[in-house]
């Protein structure tokens, strides 16, 4: 049978999602918890893999499994096996028709920038810090260039393996709310970095550095070149995964 889950993890001390030789990976973990359940080795799939660093409030997974547990089974037998800095939010079953990544409608990150003079010490690895005040207003009109359908080859890092640049932004929205400055973008897809890459250029506008059609004016380069520094993974999170209703009612 094949189960999707849901997964909640605090990414500052992991090398990634991705199972790597030696190193600690949030797939590796919860691979390792699912396999003591089910008795047997298993092995997931993403919606999105996320970088060293990157958090995620609700990454998408789906397992194919040998044996019937019930839900609770899953949910409390591998949480009971995961480290404390990751967590299964919810089980489902599903069809053999569901897939975590190429099921996926739209995946929704957040990037929070914690805005004052003074570094943070509880939000720690959880926000980036920009002690240099940041004009919202311009960020907000900045990010408007970059709504709809677009090549992003200056947002990718230059190692990207996508096969197109090409991506649709649904949303791109920018607000303050009291010392932290939220991105909030929601697209078809994702390129690496390119979250990242879009909050640096925003930033750089922000601080005065950049006039605001200079995300435009990355934008259409498409060159990496020509983009702005690849801001830091501490502040990023992938918030959550769309899905057709028809194979996956999760959502409430």
């Amino acid at each position: 049978m094949r189960i999707a889950l849901g997964v909640e993890y605090a990414g500052d001390n992991f090398f990634g999602w991705q199972v790597q030789p030696h190193l600690r990976s949030v797939q590796g973990c919860v691979e390792t918890a699912l396999s003591k359940v089910a008795n047997h080795p298993v092995r997931i799939i993403c919606a999105g893999r996320t970088d060293t660093g990157v958090h995620a409030l609700e990454q998408v997974i789906h397992a194919d499994v040998q044996v019937q547990r019930t839900i609770n089974s899953w949910l409390l037998g591998t949480n009971s096996n995961l480290p404390r800095d990751i967590s299964i939010l919810w089980v489902k079953s599903v069809t053999e028709s569901f897939h975590a990544r190429f099921s996926a409608q739209a995946r929704y990150y957040r990037y929070i920038i914690f805005n004052r003079p003074v570094r943070p010490a509880i939000l720690y690895k959880k926000v980036t810090w920009e002690f240099k005040p940041l004009n919202v207003q311009a960020m907000q009109m900045a990010s408007k260039y970059l709504i709809g359908t677009h090549d992003f080859s200056s947002y990718r890092a230059v190692a990207c393996q996508a096969f197109s640049p090409v991506r649709t932004i649904l949303s791109l929205k920018v607000e303050q709310v009291d010392e932290r400055i939220i991105i909030d973008v929601a697209a078809n897809g994702f390129l690496h970095h390119m979250v990242r890459n879009i909050a640096g250029v925003l930033i750089a506008i922000g601080r005065g550095e950049k006039e605001i059609n200079w995300a435009n004016t990355v934008l259409q380069a498409k060159d990496r070149r020509v983009g702005g520094i690849t801001a830091p993974a501490d502040g990023l999170y992938l918030v959550k995964v769309d899905y057709p209703q028809s194979i996956m009612g999760i959502r409430k």
